[in-house]
């Protein structure tokens, strides 16, 4: 009888812990890891020699946006391939579920779309469509602070009443229930941006009640970055909620080195005894809607209500005005257009470049496209410097989170350009800042994405590789960590990932795709409630 599903040989085990790798064996039986150590004398069904290998666990995404593409496309290739096993979806303010019909609204359109049956409305209906069509990674969420007003109180830019607070509310500790691991705000964002600081708190003191955690996407990356910070790190004093600051940069020429300044405010924090670390993606440039390049007053009422400001002469040139004012704008050459389904010859080219092709101005050029294609306009900004990139990945609070979803280079999910850290985030940290610079030693850039973020999300069965844990492992060639996609080519595929296991199954094998879809979805555990 064989004592193990798969046996991994000869590896050198990076565990997660941040200890110093050693050389072994790791014996998997069903989902789980059974023993790590010499396992000479036992025998498996299956083994794999990881001889000069690296063998680690696999590694968590908590910052995805990859709430529908399972609906889409079940492989996840772009993800799996540089390594993810796991993902926390639901950020920047918008999750698939809760939502109420008045929520879905807003979001029907691009659901439609992409041939999405969108029939859930809660974060267990969501959690058992995806369990029912079968996941090829583990998936968890968080609830949407921009489904929970756009259910309630649409796109209204005002403050609350004291009954759609309690509605709100309510949806919280329903998510909050049903499995969520927290809430999170993207106040940049419409909806999310027409809220104050107490209409936060109050929701995240519900979170707070069941141990989940508050991951924002802050107010501002721009000119007002410090002071965006300082409203999260009060959002979570006052709460007492866990904070998680999403995609943590510092944006445009006029902001790089305070980097510095703001991680020593969240040092500051910490030791004050609030709670907050952050994630990041290490590239200079970020991706986002067109849309929120228009002032928030013109973003009232959602999408179509902008559309129709558009329109109208002088309240656009009343846009046009302030677009250059918006966090975003870096100069029309750095504004890249990653996706346009009238005319997909404009992907891949500048604002600046479409204005003199158009023979418009670009915030013109903005207006235009928004309104030729219903609002729908991902484009790619170019923001950061490399100094600021590095500062913040060298703090002791710092976990890598994608901010990408997953693609592949073929079929809807294939189109466009679209930012290359959906193919590339994880194998990027980990082949150049780790491996080849050694700005962190392996050991640690391994807990980054393993254990570290396991621990913070309350993943209390993943992120090491010990005993009874389950088995999401890779195993990784060091010599050959590279991601392959960029800006100009960004579907290709991650390199040098050459074993992922999910849940004891065999995902990739030899640097290719199995077909197994392996995932299970993953809930928030709620202690004395």
């Amino acid at each position: 009888m064989k004592e193990f599903s798969i046996v991994i040989r000869n590896g050198r085990i990076i565990d997660g812990s941040g200890n110093p790798w050693f050389k072994g064996d790791v014996g998997i039986d069903g989902d789980r890891i059974n023993r790590v150590g010499n396992l000479g004398q036992f025998e498996a069904e299956s083994e794999i020699d990881a001889k000069e290998l690296f063998v680690c666990p696999g590694f968590i995404d908590v910052h995805s946006h990859s709430d529908v593409s399972f609906f889409v496309n079940q492989k996840a290739d772009s993800k799996i391939t540089q390594g993810v096993t796991s993902e926390i979806v639901g950020n920047c303010g918008h999750s698939a579920a809760p939502i109420t019909e008045l929520g879905k609204t807003f979001y029907a359109k691009g659901y439609e779309e992409k041939g999405i049956d969108w029939n859930w409305s809660t974060v267990a209906e969501y959690l058992k469509q995806l369990e029912d069509q079968g996941i090829p990674l583990n998936v968890g969420t968080l609830i949407g602070h921009g489904n929970i007003r756009a259910s309630v109180m649409g796109y209204d830019d005002r403050n609350p009443t004291l009954e759609e607070l309690e509605s709100m509310k309510k949806l919280v500790e329903e998510g909050m229930r049903d499995g969520a691991f927290g809430i999170s705000t993207g106040l940049k964002y419409a909806p999310g941006c027409y809220a104050k600081t107490d209409e936060i708190v109050e929701l995240c003191k519900v979170v707070q009640r069941y141990g989940g955690i508050y991951a924002t996407h802050i107010r501002n990356q721009g000119d007002f970055l410090i002071e965006s910070i300082d409203e999260a790190i009060e959002i979570g004093r006052r709460s007492g909620v866990p904070i998680q600051i999403s995609h943590l940069k510092s944006k445009g020429r006029s902001n790089w080195g305070k980097a510095r300044n703001m991680l020593r405010i969240i040092s500051e924090a910490r030791v004050s005894g609030v709670d907050v670390t952050f994630d990041q993606y290490p590239y200079l440039a970020g991706q986002s809607n067109l849309i929120s390049r228009a002032p928030s007053w013109a973003r009232e009422g959602g999408p179509e209500c902008l559309l129709e400001r558009l329109k109208d002469p002088k309240q656009r040139k009343m846009i046009e005005v302030e677009i250059p004012k918006s966090e975003d704008w870096h100069g029309p050459e750095n504004t890249i257009i990653a996706g346009f389904a009238p005319n997909r010859s404009y992907e891949g080219k500048s604002l600046k470049e479409l204005g003199n092709i158009r023979d418009q101005t670009p915030e013109s050029v903005v207006c235009n496209l928004l309104l030729e294609s219903e609002g729908v306009v991902p484009v790619v900004s170019f923001y950061g410097w490399e100094k600021d990139i590095r500062d913040i990945m060298t703090h002791h609070a710092m976990m890598v989170g994608s901010d990408g979803s997953s693609l592949a280079p073929y079929g809807v999910l294939g189109r466009g350009k679209p930012h290359p850290r959906s193919y590339g985030c994880f194998s990027r940290f980990l082949g150049r800042y780790v491996l080849k610079e050694g700005l962190l030693n392996v050991e640690e850039g391994v807990r980054r994405t393993t254990y570290f973020p396991a621990r913070r999300f309350g993943l209390l069965d993943r992120g090491l590789l010990r005993k009874n844990m389950f088995a999401d492992l890779l195993i990784i060639d060091a010599e050959k960590v590279v991601d392959v996609a960029t800006f100009e080519d960004p579907h290709k595929y991650s390199k040098g990932i050459e074993y992922v296991l999910i849940n004891g199954k065999m995902v990739i094998k030899n640097g290719n795709f199995t077909g197994i879809l392996a995932g299970k979805t993953l809930k928030h555990v709620i202690y004395n409630n």
